[in-house]
């Protein structure tokens, strides 16, 4: 949070900002607080903090301090915020781990709207309104899950179920008058008189004037320098793209450039007011004058809605923006189609500028001189008979970059519908924001009708034309958004005439296309989790079923938890950058390094000729520590550099010289089809007579499915530090992995030593999900050899972009199918040939697809099945584990042909669904007989808890009375089989000390990630002991205490280390029994200290394996799971068919977890998969060039699912009275399973297009790939206006991004 004394608006202002981009130089008469300075677990927490903790709202805890500050900033500005405060103060925060509903819903606590569920008050569905909502047997759903829930005396007639995850009336209160006060002295500063400030560093000068005299004179002397204000733009071009700006003049404090005057034609701005500020002034204008006169206000404030996030928008100025010149930008062309005017000062003297067509001449260039200044902008007041209308289109609602953003006005003449003035202006359409002038020329002095806006769209679909091969990509999507924009605003206008009653509106807006001119809204959330209460009678200190907070929550909420790079230096440690090669496929010429030796703090340059042991390394062995003589993808690593600083480091490694001769790559499937580029060993599932069963189906269809890959996007990236200890080659790795033991054996491989001398160490990761199970060794590895080299310290810790680039990712898929079924929906015969995208090397390719070939059948039970896997060889950085590992794949591809069947059939895609489902008993197409089967329980729960047919009824009667937005609803099954398919994995140990005050220390071969595995086995070890959790303690994951450790994957963590530690605990129990028989009633202290004096050993190890697991592909025969994870989610969406927008309205789990160990980590786990799902299923989209180098990097371009994305009433229901017999205390594995259950959302935006199609007359089957994506979905509404852009034929033009 930074606070400061506003002198301009005698006040202090408190703002969060980002941390990473905000210069310490400005900085200067300003406080910071960070979340270490709010409250500790050694002293007490702050509120803020203390209720995400114990809402279960940090699981990895890398994001919580950020969150934690956001709120924090809100309360300090507001004590008693409205619920859709708390939710806009999160618009610049991500969370990959909880789903975000935890997060919301323990800062629900905060909100003055707190104990109402959030629904339209006393509306139908309010929870005031007696209770008829909807929702899980009707809670309130606002309950602040506190004791006062209407659910919680809900009695079950065998067992209890409850709702609260935790109890809100021990949450301390907020008392704002304890908060530190702002430091007096920089309040007494502030009114001194300042004084020209100047830093000087390496590199770059930063120049604070006070006075306009002072500004206009230094931009004369240095014309080229940048004016800084937020550093929301410079800071990325110097961080990311390799700019460098020797000058940087900063204006915040200049009285002329904050001022803010109302004149008598509009609003003038300084150039130097904050976004944030400018909507103040916005909403103050519209809120004191009369309607007419703010239409242009609106819009900005509508923009503004969606400008970046709330951390962005506190401290970036308008002016910058502006000057910054992006084609993007959402605010120029509301600028622009507003006529606003630009003052500009230098030397010289001001002149007065408009916006208009002429203002920008180039990508990111404007008429403006280089010693000129952009002092203030004016925003015109609207006049009688003018309106306005500003859109935006992104991939993300919130917190994203437009990909179309547009403002659009037009003036008629007065008691008219005839066009006097029309000024349509685009963003994303040209290399700058540009004006549709001939369209407006030909629109002038027309009456506003039908007639217009059909002339209106062919002349915007030639004037905003695309070249198929634009940067950006999505050409028919942007050309689709300009008319379909126009259209929004035409009925926009077209309401606005009718309402001010003017006589010539011949036409009134047809009631089915009202809806077309809402803006978007989002009710606040409302959700029930609902959870088996543990046994009557179970001990109070048993918490083995109970929802224990995460143990390290209270430290990630404080920010004491310590990371990999949150290790304190050691001496003389030195920094690592990796040199990673910038083509997909070249022969390596010449490595020169001589010019970065002369950037200060070098040190040296490591290559493979550096290596002391082996320089081939990965799982299949074939790849390398550093690439020698080809490089086989953009981002394999060549070498890196070390210095004595991060920033020293970097800027060497980007002076490394590397000459390559250029090879031809293999990028996409489609490729690596034509040129039969596999990795051998291609798998094969068959059972039953396919050629039969089609010849016995009534009907066989053809079809496939593409699904794109998806980033980890894990917060904390890829980190290692190796500290050599000095003799016998030993060294000690402190890495943040899911994989100790292949970390260690890699390492060891590339110094040469045996394993025994290198010591892996895992405190805790921020978030993995599978990434970081075999890829984080190809930075471990690097990081030794460079430690071992120089003889120091080494770390490295990858930025966002360097991750992205370099450690893959969930792996493209291509499913093709053809499925034979009766009449009557029943499936037949299949046959199915995956084929998937597994880069540069085998890694772990071949597990995935046999996942995948495993989970085909979805839940569905097929006679006949016919399947091939094949992996494709690629030139793409190798893709690797993501949670699911090929089941959401094969199980998307199962859906894919089901619904199609269901369309085929014409019949309601849930009967078909569930006349295809499994019984009890049946075996699947593998030979594995199903026990335990409860899906059907589950599928009866969640078609009746979701109100699944009642609200399928509204869904039509929506659908028939809007055109423009339709709705969709969906309910799917998933089956996930539970082991790791190789089976010597499905092991694990334990280590156990009791120390000689009672106290335990526990070890495990698991690492904890944020999935809460460290409190679960606390949980089993406390429980098994007969100890309270307070006894029991876990520092670390480590080689030299647990050997030979499975990677913490495929979501059998839990069940194998917890039957480690149980099986620990036993020995322990053992030893103890004569001492407890012979002193019955001592306490555990005294049973321990007796042990030890009676020398009884007093540390055990424990170990487990999953008995009876293994198959064998080529025989179909053996049993690959030990058991299943079953789980039902119906979903409902709602899409804009103009723009392919989406939101999702509702959700409704029910998930078998068995008997749940812990009831919030389980829950936690659900809701984390399912919206990690709604990313890879709707929303994230890993974009590359044809060459095969990534464009979306980054945060910037790459968009994972945010707080608005979440559905908007989230429900889950763990199935009650199902344990399972083959894991810890009846428990079920939970991590993955879940994760699929968000293509009911898939499914869902499916179901509404289908919809849109038919009022454009299409009945017809059609394909959609995913991620659906506005992109997708817009063009897959087909209409009038999709009609309008014609697709340039395949083959004509070379694309900017292929589909891999």
């Amino acid at each position: 949070m930074i606070s400061k004394y506003d002198p301009f608006r005698k006040k202090i202002l408190h703002h969060t900002a980002n941390a990473c981009l905000f210069p310490v130089c400005a900085l200067h008469h300003v406080a910071v607080t960070t979340v270490e300075g709010i409250g500790n677990t050694k002293s007490r927490l702050h509120p803020a903090q203390e209720r995400i903790a114990k809402s279960h709202g940090s699981q990895c805890g890398f994001c919580t301090p950020g969150i934690v500050m956001s709120m924090y900033t809100l309360l300090r500005n507001n004590p008693e915020p409205h619920m859709e405060d708390i939710e806009d103060a999160f618009q610049g925060n991500l969370c990959r781990c909880t789903g975000y509903r935890p997060i919301l819903e323990g800062y629900r606590t905060f909100a003055k709207d707190m104990n109402c569920c959030g629904k339209v008050v006393n509306g139908t569905g309010c929870c005031r309104s007696g209770k008829e909502n909807t929702m899980n047997g009707g809670c309130c759903g606002g309950k602040a899950n506190g004791p006062g829930c209407c659910m919680n005396g809900k009695e079950d007639s065998v067992t209890m179920t409850s709702s609260s995850l935790f109890n809100s009336s021990e949450f301390q209160p907020l008392d704002p008058t304890q908060e530190p006060i702002f430091p007096p002295e920089l309040m007494t500063q502030s009114k001194k008189q300042q004084k020209q400030m100047c830093f000087k560093g390496e590199r770059v000068m930063w120049i604070q004037p006070t006075t306009l005299n002072e500004l206009v004179a230094l931009k004369s002397q240095y014309p080229n320098a940048k004016l800084v204000v937020g550093n929301t733009e410079v800071g990325i071009e110097m961080r990311l793209k390799n700019l460098l700006y020797p000058v940087i003049i900063a204006p915040a404090w200049i009285p002329e450039m904050n001022a803010v005057q109302h004149t008598e034609t509009g609003v003038t701005i300084g150039a130097a007011c904050t976004l944030k500020s400018v909507e103040e002034v916005m909403r103050k204008a519209v809120a004191d004058l009369p309607p007419y006169k703010t239409e242009i206000f609106q819009a900005v404030l509508e923009q503004l809605r969606w400008f970046a996030g709330p951390q962005i928008r506190n401290v970036a100025a308008i002016g910058g923006n502006i000057m910054t010149a992006s084609p993007i930008s959402d605010l120029n062309p509301v600028l622009m189609a507003s006529g606003s005017k630009l003052t500009l000062i230098s030397k010289e003297g001001k002149r007065t500028v408009t916006m208009d067509e002429k203002f920008f001449t180039g990508y990111r260039k404007t008429i403006v001189k280089p010693e000129e200044i952009l002092l203030s902008v004016e925003i015109p007041y609207s006049k009688k008979g003018e309106y306005f209308s500003a859109f935006k289109q992104a991939s993300r609602r919130e917190d994203d970059i437009a990909i179309v953003t547009c403002g659009l006005r037009v003036l008629f003449q007065d008691g008219t519908s005839r066009v006097e003035e029309i000024k349509l202006s685009y963003g994303g359409m040209a290399p700058t924001t540009v004006l549709a002038l001939k369209t407006c020329k030909e629109l002038t002095g027309r009456d506003w009708n039908e007639k217009l806006l059909q002339d209106a769209c062919r002349l915007l679909s030639a004037e905003m034309d695309l070249s198929p091969s634009a940067p950006g990509g999505m050409v028919d999507f942007r050309r689709t958004l300009t008319l379909s924009f126009f259209f929004k605003f035409y009925l926009t206008v077209l309401q606005k005439l009718s309402k001010s009653g003017n006589k010539t509106v011949c036409e009134p807006v047809p009631s089915n296309y009202i809806s077309a001119t809402e803006l978007f809204h989002k009710d606040p959330i409302a959700n029930a989790q609902l959870f088996q209460e543990v046994p009557k009678g179970q001990a109070v200190e048993d918490m083995v079923g109970r929802p224990l907070v995460h143990v390290s929550a209270a430290k990630q909420a404080s920010g004491e938890a310590v990371y990999c790079d949150d290790i304190p230096h050691h001496e003389n440690e030195l920094y690592l950058t990796l040199v990673t090669s910038t083509k997909a496929h070249a022969k390596i010429l010449s490595i020169d390094a001589s010019e970065a030796q002369s950037v200060p703090g070098f040190v040296c340059f490591v290559s493979a000729k550096d290596v002391p042991g082996s320089n081939v390394t990965g799982i299949a062995n074939d790849e390398t520590v550093f690439a020698k003589d080809v490089v086989t993808c953009v981002g394999h690593i060549i070498g890196a550099v070390l210095a004595d600083t991060q920033e020293h480091s970097r800027r060497a490694a980007k002076a490394v010289k590397i000459k390559y001769e250029e090879l031809e790559p293999i990028v996409t499937i489609q490729e690596a089809i034509e040129k039969k580029s596999f990795f051998k060993d291609i798998k094969r599932i068959n059972k039953g007579d396919v050629k039969k069963g089609f010849e016995e189906s009534d009907h066989i269809l053809e079809g496939e499915m593409y699904l794109g890959g998806q980033e980890h996007f894990y917060l904390e990236t890829h980190c290692t530090l190796a500290v050599p200890k000095g003799e016998d080659g030993e060294m000690e790795l402190f890495v943040s992995t899911q994989n100790p033991m292949k970390t260690q054996e890699f390492a060891a491989n590339a110094l040469g030593v045996p394993s025994n001398r290198v010591v892996v160490r895992v405190k805790r990761m921020g978030g993995g999900f599978g990434g970081k199970e075999t890829r984080s060794t190809i930075l471990t590895s690097v990081v030794a050899v460079a430690a071992f080299k120089a003889g120091r310290a080494v770390r490295c810790m990858l930025d966002r972009d360097e991750d992205m680039l370099v450690s893959g990712g969930r792996h493209p898929f291509l499913g093709r199918y053809k499925v034979g079924f009766m009449k009557n929906g029943k499936v037949k015969s299949l046959e199915v040939s995956y084929y998937s995208n597994g880069g540069n090397s085998v890694d772990l390719s071949h597990g995935v697809m046999d996942r995948a070939l495993l989970h085909l059948d979805n839940s569905y039970n097929i006679p006949n099945v016919s399947s091939v896997g094949i992996v494709c060889k690629t030139n793409l950085p190798s893709n690797t584990a993501f949670r699911g590992f090929g089941g959401p794949q094969g199980m998307m591809i199962a859906e894919c042909w089901m619904s199609d069947v269901a369309r085929k059939c014409g019949l309601p895609p849930e009967e078909v669904r569930k006349l295809n489902l499994y019984h009890e008993g049946d075996t699947t197409h593998f030979n594995q007989k199903l026990e335990g089967f409860t899906l059907r329980r589950c599928w009866d729960e969640c078609l009746s808890s979701s109100g699944y047919h009642a609200r399928k009824k509204l869904i039509e009667e929506f659908n028939k009375q809007n055109r423009w937005k339709k709705r969709g609803m969906s309910i799917i099954p998933t089956k996930f089989g539970i082991s790791f398919t190789v089976p010597f994995l499905n092991q694990a140990g334990a280590l156990l000390h009791v120390y000689t005050d009672g106290s335990v220390l526990l070890t495990h071969g698991g690492t904890e990630m944020g999935q809460g595995l460290h409190t679960k086995m606390i949980q089993v070890a406390s429980r098994a002991l007969g100890v309270p959790t307070s006894k029991i303690y876990i520092s670390e994951t480590s080689t030299n205490t647990v050997p030979n450790t499975s990677p913490t994957a495929a979501s059998v963590s839990a069940d194998i280390n917890g039957m480690a530690v149980y099986n620990a605990c036993q020995t322990i129990l053992k030893r103890l029994e004569p001492i407890k028989q012979s002193n019955p009633k001592g306490s555990w202290e005294d049973w321990i200290k007796t042990a030890y004096e009676s020398c009884v050993s007093l540390s055990a190890t424990g170990f487990y394996r999953i008995p009876e697991v293994g198959y064998n592909f080529e025989k179909n025969e053996g049993k690959p799971f030990s058991y299943f994870s079953y789980g039902v989610a119906c979903s409902e969406v709602e899409i804009d068919c103009l723009t392919g927008d989406h939101k999702n309205i509702r959700t409704d789990i029910v998930m078998d977890v068995g008997t749940s160990l812990n009831p919030a980590i389980d829950i936690g786990q659900i809701e984390g998969a399912f919206v990690q799902g709604i990313g890879l299923f709707t929303m994230e989209e890993l974009r590359y060039s044809p060459e095969g180098n990534l464009y979306t990097r980054g945060p910037g371009m790459y968009k994972i699912p945010a707080f608005g994305d979440i559905p908007t009433e989230f429900n889950v229901s763990l199935l009650r009275d199902c344990p399972n017999s083959k894991a810890v205390y009846s428990s079920k594995a939970v991590g993955e399973p879940p994760l699929f259950l968000s293509a009911s959302v898939f499914y869902a935006i499916k179901d509404a297009i289908y919809s849109a199609r038919k009022d454009s007359g299409l009945t017809e089957s059609f394909r959609l790939d995913s991620p659906a994506t506005p992109e997708r979905i817009r063009n897959a509404c087909v209409d009038i206006f999709t009609k309008m852009c014609p697709s340039a034929e395949p083959g004509t033009f070379k694309p900017w991004c292929v589909r891999v």
